[in-house]
């Protein structure tokens, strides 16, 4: 596995209005795309990482996990029964299976690599089967947080400029903010999961260091000072992300333009939970 953002899948409930609402926030967004075990999504493209809006499309597709299986369709119908928001991590890899190998050595969660394929629209019109391989993970204590590393068989396919281009100029996922009570037991969780070296541990909770992003896990007053609206879960979970963009002018801009209300701080943008699905979405500027 690769330490570095894949991308991130958020749950929402109405995926054409999701859609609109990335849209107004100044998104490419692909065309729907429809997965063969029920889900559906929209995507939006960044520099090597993307965000990906999914929705539960065919209830009746939905596998229910089996002894040794993790069922991602079941996963995030059960996460959409409890909230909207941020579901899962996805990590890069060339090698889902020997990731899987590589978590059971480390003591993780992990469960039978999972493989699928679907119908992927091109900008020109045209199809192409996209294919993707999957090893995932999970804690007990964080029953609303999962991680995969997601390994792409046809990205020739996958990644196209036309979709990488976004009005807001968003570049990439650079951070994922996890909140939990007290974060410092899940210190060693994340040291088996990208490797001991990438932890670092302060008065706000935890920080892993990845290539070129990061995530942090907040405790209760620090998550309050990065953002005074986001609410605390009850267990740990994934509360938030930021996009790094070429100028955050250009993002207030849009943001007034849709008029979506927003916050400053250190001047990045935010978007509330409460008005952007059931998660923070900060904008950077890129340093």
């Amino acid at each position: 596995m690769k330490h570095a953002v894949d991308h991130l899948v958020l749950c929402v409930r109405d995926l054409e209005a999701a859609r609109s609402f990335y849209e107004r926030l100044g998104f490419t967004l692909t065309p729907r795309a429809q997965h063969p075990f029920g889900t559906a999504n929209h995507l939006a493209q960044l520099q090597g990482s993307f965000l990906e809006l999914l929705a539960v499309a065919d209830p009746t597709q939905i596998r229910p996990p089996a002894p040794g299986e993790f069922s991602f369709a079941a996963f995030n119908a059960e996460f959409l029964g409890k909230r909207e928001g941020l579901s899962m991590l996805v990590f890069q890899t060339d090698d889902a299976r020997r990731d899987q190998r590589d978590f059971a050595a480390r003591g993780l969660d992990t469960y039978a690599p999972f493989d699928f394929g679907r119908r992927a629209r091109l900008p020109d019109g045209s199809e192409a089967m996209v294919s993707f391989s999957l090893a995932f993970v999970t804690h007990a204590a964080m029953p609303d947080a999962a991680f995969f590393a997601c390994q792409q068989h046809a990205p020739q396919y996958f990644w196209k400029p036309a979709y990488q281009r976004h009005a807001n100029g968003a570049r990439a996922v650079v951070e994922v903010v996890m909140a939990a009570d007290d974060p410092a037991p899940f210190a060693d969780f994340f040291g088996r999961l990208v490797g001991p070296q990438a932890i670092v541990g302060d008065a706000s909770g935890l920080r892993i260091v990845l290539d070129g992003a990061a995530i942090s896990v907040l405790g209760r007053d620090a998550l309050r000072a990065w953002c005074p609206d986001a609410p605390m879960p009850r267990s740990p979970a994934f509360v938030g992300y930021a996009v790094a963009v070429e100028d955050a002018a250009r993002v207030e801009a849009i943001l007034r333009g849709a008029d979506l209300p927003f916050r400053r701080r250190d001047g990045a943008l935010q978007v509330a939970p409460a008005d952007a699905l059931g998660v923070v979405i900060e904008f950077r500027a890129e340093s």
